[in-house]
């Protein structure tokens, strides 16, 4: 089926609630349209680096929250279902808008608890490495990955993984790998804290 896209330097999430701020004239056709016809968008991940647009999430315009004066507007929306983009067109048929042929992704969630109660504990981990208080009330991969450090790449690669399993095993592989680096960093930091103060060092014995 063709949907009407709107290419983004982000990656969304199915499940993921996001508030963006409308201000090209393209896309404040593209948001009445979808309000007033009642039909999703795909928000597709447009990385800057290369042309070719491939993934994103279908879309659902939950709220127009503001509209500015000068047509511009900040609205809230909604990720549905993951997509594949193909036959990519920057400006549909009679719109301003771009658009593309999708298909659906699959989405299988056969996690595994014993590898949720492991990415818990990786991130209570992290988050006390880095002293911030964050606590998640779904740990399903979707949730929690904007907030786990990961490259855009890194979020564009799992949002293409059908089942909830491996996502899982790219998540707690990524926290495995990210923490001994902070935990580094954060040792690297109080060194530097530590030059030239008095430091009280105990006798060496020969």
């Amino acid at each position: 089926m063709r949907m009407p896209l709107f290419p983004l330097k982000l990656v969304p999430f199915p499940g993921e609630l996001l508030n963006l701020h409308i201000f090209e004239a393209r896309y404040k056709q593209l948001v009445h349209e979808a309000v007033d016809l009642e039909r999703a968008f795909g928000i597709v991940v447009f990385d800057g680096e290369d042309s070719e647009i491939r993934l994103g999430t279908e879309m659902r315009v939950l709220e127009i929250v503001k509209k500015h004066a000068g047509g511009e507007m900040d609205i809230k929306t909604l990720g549905l279902r993951a997509i594949e983009v193909s036959d990519f067109e920057k400006q549909a048929s009679g719109r301003l808008y771009p658009d593309g042929e999708v298909r659906f992704l699959e989405n299988v969630m056969d996690g595994d608890n014993g590898k949720k109660l492991k990415i818990d504990a990786l991130m209570k981990k992290l988050y006390e490495l880095i002293r911030v208080r964050k606590s998640f009330d779904d740990l399903s991969v979707f949730s929690i990955a904007h907030h786990i450090g990961m490259s855009l790449e890194q979020e564009r690669d799992l949002l293409q993984i059908t089942h909830e399993s491996e996502r899982q095993d790219v998540v707690i592989a990524h926290l495995e790998q990210l923490i001994p680096s902070v935990l580094e960093t954060e040792r690297l930091k109080e060194r530097i804290r530590m030059n030239g103060h008095f430091k009280n060092l105990p006798p060496l014995k020969f």
